[in-house]
């Protein structure tokens, strides 16, 4: 059910201002530079990778090499996304073991998988990683640089 759940909301998060275009909705004025700097098809769509982070067999007890493992976690994910690999992560409540999702600018899930491997979670096996290839809204590679602006800290 909350693998349901999920699609439906990704699916809205990623694909809603297609589903809005099709449905009528006023159409905006076509910026074709944009659309190039976003890897926009003519859609306005791109290809992702999805993956979602859920809890792996190796549960850090250790409270120090939790924390520094945990810093780390944060600091790769920041570096994938000034590096505009990584176009969005966030947690999720944990149920069912889910912990926490990436959306990355690729549509090889080889390479989501390389730079995934450079996360301490995976490598301490803390989390383990599911991957699915995602078609959506080329807008998402916007996210980083408007959150930069938004966020206090």
């Amino acid at each position: 059910m909350f693998k349901r759940i999920l699609t439906i909301a990704c699916g809205l998060l990623l694909c809603g201002p297609l589903l809005a275009s099709e449905q009528g909705a006023p159409a905006a004025v076509y910026d074709a530079g944009l659309a190039k700097s976003l890897g926009s098809d003519e859609r306005g769509m791109r290809n992702y990778v999805l993956v979602v982070l859920k809890t792996g067999p190796n549960k850090m007890t250790d409270p120090e090499g939790r924390k520094k493992m945990f810093e780390g976690h944060f600091a790769n994910i920041a570096r994938l996304a000034n590096e505009k690999k990584l176009v969005f992560a966030g947690p999720f409540d944990g149920n069912d073991g889910w912990r926490g999702m990436f959306v990355f600018a690729t549509a090889d899930v080889e390479e989501a998988k390389a730079w995934t491997a450079t996360d301490p979670v995976i490598v301490n096996g803390e989390m383990v990683a599911e991957y699915h290839k995602l078609y959506g809204s080329a807008a998402l590679m916007a996210v980083n640089g408007i959150h930069e602006k938004i966020q206090k800290k």
